[in-house]
């Protein structure tokens, strides 16, 4: 530790570091001494494993606040600690809880005619000609009392009245068609020279089956389906940041003991730790 504290002295960085006696040169040897202790313990490690030393680029500012200054500057310094980092973390697992979630399926659309009476009696006696058509809207942005009513009822049927605080809803709704598939502009594309098979195509007949009247589902599609999207690179490397942390933990508090005067800067036991939140 003295010889790492002297290095530094003498330094590029020596005119920021604290004054010679004072508490802030006193933390600054405990976490020395915390780097210190984890560069050996990740070697006594490597050699117990069988590893062997990895070199590497240091570590941006994202993963050094990460893995705290301590860790940060013992991988940065040492390549044992890069290659246990490398060997413990590398089962390690993106939390379900850093993934976001897949976004909501699409509402499904109808085609919606709506009314508002203040007399029931109109209400009541109302046709689809006195109904305002609202476009293509999914049925959840009617008000609940006649969107309720409209789900229970067939295509094309009138819902209602239905009375809420606004007055007498009558409504009737149909599945709205699908968007058009868009068409290319430009030269039409050259067609095969290949021959084509002369034998004619039977035009199969449009069916005349009534629409089904069934009332409407309001389920979500199912998205079971869809394939999950893989964790990024990025989000790998933090989760393997965090199981190095969380190893580091564990191997400091069951094979290390310090003593008086180099406990860890963040202790707030040690009477130098001002570090206030």
């Amino acid at each position: 530790m003295d010889t790492r504290l002297r290095d530094l002295r003498r330094g590029p960085l020596h005119a920021a570091l604290p004054v010679p006696g004072s508490s802030e040169e006193r933390q600054m040897a405990r976490w020395v001494t915390q780097v210190i202790l984890t560069e050996v313990l990740c070697e006594r490690e490597a050699l117990s494993r069988g590893l062997a030393p990895l070199e590497g680029p240091p570590l941006d500012r994202l993963a050094a606040v990460e893995l705290g200054s301590i860790n940060a500057a013992a991988y940065n310094g040492s390549p044992w600690v890069r290659a246990v980092h490398q060997a413990v973390t590398a089962s390690a697992e993106v939390p379900s809880a850093w993934s976001s979630a897949p976004p909501p399926p699409a509402p499904t659309l109808h085609r919606v005619r709506h009314a508002l009476f203040a007399d029931p009696a109109e209400a009541a006696a109302a046709t689809p000609a006195d109904l305002e058509p609202l476009g293509a809207i999914p049925l959840g942005s009617l008000p609940s009392a006649i969107a309720q009513a409209v789900r229970g009822t067939p295509y094309g049927t009138l819902a209602g009245p239905v009375r809420d605080a606004l007055g007498w809803h009558v409504a009737l709704a149909e599945p709205a068609a699908p968007a058009p598939e868009p068409t290319a502009l430009g030269p039409a594309a050259p067609q095969s020279a290949a021959p084509q098979s002369a034998a004619p195509q039977s035009a199969a007949p449009r069916s005349s089956a009534p629409r089904s009247s069934a009332p409407r589902s309001s389920a979500p599609r199912s998205s079971a389906s869809e394939p999950t999207a893989p964790a990024s690179a990025a989000l790998v490397a933090a989760a393997r940041r965090r199981a190095f942390v969380q190893w580091l933990d564990v191997q400091r508090a069951t094979r290390v003991r310090l003593v008086h005067g180099l406990e860890h800067p963040g202790d707030p036991r040690q009477p130098d730790n001002h570090h206030k939140h």
